[in-house]
C-alpha cells in the first residue's frame, strides 16, 4: 500500500520529490538515491524546484531520519538520482501562486517526499506553520514518528480506560506515544531492549517500563508495535479480545513466525500501518502539542547532514535515543 500512495503522489506532484526541471536555474544540493554508494546513499544534485499549483518553496534548515529513509534508499520506492527524505523544517523562501498556504518567511515543518535537499516544493497539505517556542530542529524530530504515534493511537481508540503497550518505546514513534498515550489518560507500558534504553520514559508518562515483553502478565488493549519479529508475535499474544495492534514499523527486521492457532479465537485486530500524505492538520496538532508542552521532540543524535553515514549507522544499531536530526544550513 505505501509503494502505491508513493506512487500516486509523485504523479500527481512531481516537483514534491525531486522537482527535476530540464530547465532549472541552479541545481539543488540533495541526498539521492545513488547506487554506486555505500547503502544506496549519497550527495548528488537535483533540478531547482518548481512550485506546482498549491506548492510551495522551502528553504530546508533541518532534517530528521527515519528507518523508513534507509528502507527507500535500497527498496526501489524512491528511484535512483532522486532525492530521499520525509521529515524537514525550514523557511519558507516563495509562497503559493494561488495565496493558499503559509506567506514567504514563514517557519514550517512538513511531512513530503524529498525532504533531504536544500530546497524543496512542497504541498499546502503537507505542512504547517511552526509557532513561536517551537525550535525548527525539534520541528524537523516531529513529522514521521509523531504522525505515526498519534494516527495508530487514535485508529485503535484510545481511552482513559486503556491498557497500552508501547513496543521499542526508546525510539522515536515509541517516545511520542508514550506521550500520547499518557496524555490520553491510558495506563501506559513502555517495553525497551535494555535498561538503559528505558530512561526518560518514566518522565515521558509510562506507568511501567519493561525490558522485553515476559513481565506483562495482564492482557493489554492497545499495541504500538515498532519492533516486529518474534516481539509483534509475543505482542499479539498479550492483546485482549477486542483490542487493537497497531503495526507501525519493523526495525528488528525478523520474520514474525506465528504458531498454530495463534489467530483463532475471541475477535482481536492486528492492523497494518503507513503514514499518508496530506497531513497539514495532525502535523499543526504535533507542533501545538509541542508548543504546550505535552510533546517534547527527544533529539538523540545531531549533527551536519555532512555526517548522514554516521546517523544511519548509529540509527541501524539503534543507538539513538529518540530521533537522529540533520542540520542543512551552516549557521543551524
Amino acid at each position: 500500500m505505501q509503494e502505491g500512495i508513493a506512487a500516486d503522489h509523485r504523479a500527481r506532484h512531481p516537483s514534491s520529490h525531486s522537482a527535476t526541471d530540464p530547465g532549472a536555474r541552479t541545481p539543488t544540493r540533495a541526498l539521492i538515491v545513488d547506487p554506486s554508494a555505500p547503502a544506496n546513499i549519497g550527495f548528488g544534485e537535483i533540478g531547482d524546484p518548481v512550485a506546482g499549483p498549491g506548492q510551495v518553496i522551502v528553504d530546508v534548515v533541518h532534517a530528521s531520519l527515519n528507518y523508513a529513509d534507509l528502507n527507500n534508499a535500497i527498496s526501489g520506492r524512491v528511484p535512483a538520482g532522486a532525492a530521499l527524505g520525509l521529515d524537514a523544517a525550514g523557511i519558507v523562501r516563495q509562497g503559493a501562486a494561488d495565496g493558499s498556504g503559509p506567506a514567504a518567511g514563514t517557519r514550517v515543518v512538513l511531512f513530503a517526499d524529498g525532504a533531504f535537499a536544500e530546497r524543496v516544493a512542497v504541498d499546502v497539505s503537507a505542512m504547517a506553520e511552526v509557532p513561536d517556542g517551537v525550535g525548527l530542529a525539534e520541528a524537523a524530530a516531529l513529522p514521521t514518528a509523531g504522525l505515526a504515534a498519534l494516527r495508530s493511537l487514535r485508529s485503535a481508540g484510545i481511552a482513559p480506560d486503556k491498557r497500552v503497550l508501547v513496543t521499542g518505546a526508546s525510539g522515536g514513534v515509541g517516545r511520542y506515544a508514550v506521550r500520547l498515550a499518557s496524555r490520553a489518560g491510558a495506563h501506559v507500558i513502555a517495553s525497551v531492549g535494555s535498561p538503559a534504553r528505558g530512561d526518560g520514559l518514566v518522565d515521558a508518562g509510562a506507568d511501567e517500563v519493561v525490558v522485553g515483553l515476559d513481565d506483562i502478565k495482564e492482557p493489554v488493549d492497545i499495541v504500538v508495535e515498532t519492533v516486529g519479529g518474534p516481539h509483534l508475535v509475543t505482542a499479539w499474544g498479550l492483546l485482549a479480545p477486542g483490542g487493537s495492534l497497531q503495526s507501525v514499523g519493523w526495525t528488528s527486521a525478523e520474520p514474525a513466525v506465528f504458531p498454530p492457532y495463534a489467530t483463532v479465537g475471541l475477535p482481536k485486530t492486528l492492523m497494518s500501518y503507513v503514514n499518508e500524505f496530506g497531513s497539514a492538520d495532525d502535523l499543526a496538532e504535533l507542533v501545538w502539542l509541542t508548543a504546550e508542552g505535552a510533546l517534547v521532540p527527544e533529539i538523540g543524535w545531531r549533527g551536519s547532514w555532512e555526517r548522514f553515514a554516521e546517523a544511519a549507522d548509529a540509527l541501524r544499531g539503534r543507538r539513538v535515543t529518540g530521533k537522529a536530526v540533520f542540520d542543512l544550513q551552516p549557521d543551524a
